[in-house]
């Protein structure tokens, strides 16, 4: 695998995580807004959340571990 496809699909899993957390965040946001009375479970956007965080926090160590044997591979060619 290209170093460059690993950066991009890090980059990817960071770009999604925080979609998917922007989402849960409406949901929770909304719930009980409209009628004061919603039964909407809260649960499953509070457990997303927890889920979103996890996957952005594991691509980012893949971009810093990236950015690490990028560095590595330059002061061996130097």
């Amino acid at each position: 695998m290209k170093l460059d496809s690993v950066y991009s699909q890090a980059m990817l899993g960071v770009q999604r995580g925080l979609g998917s957390a922007r989402q849960h965040a409406g949901e929770i946001a909304s719930v009980g807004q409209l009628d004061g009375n919603s039964t909407v479970n809260l649960i499953e956007p509070l457990v997303g959340l927890k889920l979103d965080r996890l996957q952005v926090q594991a691509s980012t160590e893949v971009i810093k571990a990236y950015d690490t044997m990028l560095g590595a591979l330059f002061d061996a060619k130097a």
